[in-house]
């Protein structure tokens, strides 16, 4: 069980106990309605009602307990490079051409299957929650909530810019200054329910980028995402005359058989994430090294 726990200050006095619970305990809608059914809301150790207003020096505390089940992922036991884990959460080391996520076309194989597995053998029952997601030939960092109001609390960050997401990528093209910005709306490609494209229709997307080392005609960057649109770095780097090395989606005519055989994916590479740890409110910075396809490849332009 979590045991969330808040004391009122004289500011918050006469607030209703639903307001505290959303405001400094950031409660989903959806959790709210759960607390309520099983009685987890208590004031100074008693089940009480939402409306209720509260007063200085009242101990407001929510008592979660997830107990899930998630029937549709099969549990499969594979090597997981796991590079952080709590009770919370559990961040891992994804490597290139795996898939986070089941779907149709890839119902086994995938980090959740293993990850399913890892957690019953450990007696955790849990539905599987990827905080932000990685496509399937992106490698390094990605964060699971273990549980509702962990995924809810992260999710909070990335909206306020809290919640940071560095990556490394290998990119086409010469770059005239050493950082800048990428601000192009994106949105779903008309008929395509996997592409995007850059739009004035679409939803914010802002991506900063630092060039680490220039090659004779490609460069290596770091990207930090202010948005998390899907296929946002490589979109954005596309549409700035720039395809990422080995993206056969959104490459340009130009680049389509530059470097060809370099590196058989997309050159991306999730490097750094870092939040307040939604529990503790301490710093929780976590990394991945660089996968070795993208290692070789830096090498051979080097020379």
């Amino acid at each position: 069980m979590m045991r969330l726990v808040l004391k009122i200050s004289a500011e918050d006095c006469s607030k209703t106990v639903k307001q505290l619970l959303k405001s400094k305990l950031h409660i989903s809608e959806r959790l709210l309605k759960k607390l309520k059914q099983s009685g987890g809301i208590l004031l100074n150790s008693v089940p009480v009602h939402v409306n209720l207003k509260v007063s200085e020096g009242d101990i407001l505390e929510a008592q979660i307990e997830f107990v899930e089940q998630n029937e549709d992922i099969i549990p499969e036991k594979m090597d997981l490079d796991i590079i952080y884990e709590d009770d919370c959460l559990i961040a891992i080391n994804k490597p290139p051409d795996m898939v986070v996520h089941p779907s149709a076309s890839h119902f086994t194989g995938t980090v959740a299957n293993g990850l399913m597995y890892y957690l019953l053998s450990k007696g955790k029952r849990t539905l599987i929650r990827p905080v932000s997601r990685l496509d399937r030939d992106t490698s390094g960092v990605i964060v699971f909530a273990l549980n509702p109001y962990i995924q809810n609390a992260l999710v909070y960050q990335m909206r306020k810019n809290t919640y940071r997401k560095e990556y490394l990528g290998i990119v086409h093209g010469k770059f005239p200054s050493s950082c800048g910005t990428i601000d192009f709306p994106i949105e779903r490609l008309p008929g395509s329910i996997m592409l995007r494209r850059v739009s004035d229709d679409g939803a914010p997307s802002v991506t900063h980028y630092e060039v680490i080392e220039q090659f004779t005609d490609c460069a290596f960057l770091k990207f930090r995402l202010v948005t998390g649109r899907t296929h946002q770095i490589r979109v954005h780097c596309q549409a700035a005359g720039h395809p990422l090395l080995g993206d056969t989606l959104y490459t340009l005519p130009e680049y389509e058989s530059s470097h060809a055989g370099l590196i058989s994916r997309q050159a991306l590479h999730s490097a750094l994430v870092s939040f307040s740890h939604p529990i503790t409110g301490s710093p929780v910075t976590l990394s991945a090294p660089l996968p070795d396809d993208m290692l070789h490849a830096l090498e051979i332009l080097r020379k």
